[in-house]
């Protein structure tokens, strides 16, 4: 996802808005919800230029799927997220090496917004995904959906003292 800001030279404050839906690249998500790879990521942002570098800010638009961490129904909705970076030129001089390794760099002319967009989408993403507030979940005995049967349950009994519950039985004879 690379994007060429040749055009921008070292001029501060020469801009350009960038417009595109491209393809969203792999890896946009965690374990339950993510980006599909491929899917539509619609880019509206500003690239321009200041006297470090190349500084790119707006909104990425892109949608959202996966599952509910309690029931496991399908999710989907869109997400729009707010987006601010700066690439520091390739001649640019840090102070500390691990500021160095930290920041985002314009390399031939190229910027590469894949990491930024990774970075944006990804936290904003939620830890535990439920389709809604108050959803029930699975049973953890036996797999079925709560919301489906209200009041399911189980008789668990604890297994150090199911000999003791034989004897409570009435068809028990002695």
């Amino acid at each position: 996802m690379a994007f060429d800001v040749k055009d921008l030279g070292r001029s501060p404050g020469s801009m350009r808005t960038l417009t595109e839906h491209v393809p969203a690249p792999g890896d946009l998500g965690v374990a339950l919800i993510g980006v599909q790879e491929g899917s539509d990521v619609g880019l509206d942002l500003r690239l321009e230029a200041v006297h470090e570098g190349i500084l790119v800010s707006g909104t990425v638009n892109v949608e959202v799927t996966g599952e509910c961490g309690r029931c496991l129904d399908p999710l989907a909705y869109d997400l729009e997220v707010n987006v601010q970076e700066l690439f520091f030129y390739g001649d640019a001089v840090f102070s500390d090496e691990e500021d160095e390794e930290e920041q985002r760099r314009v390399e031939h002319d190229l910027i590469d917004l894949e990491p930024v967009l990774r970075d944006a989408v990804v936290t904003m993403l939620p830890f535990q995904p439920v389709c809604r507030e108050d959803c029930q979940g699975l049973c953890s005995e036996c797999g079925v959906r709560l919301e489906d049967e209200p009041g399911h349950h189980h008789e668990v009994v604890d297994p150090r003292w199911a000999a003791l519950a034989d004897l409570a039985k009435p068809d028990r004879q002695n």
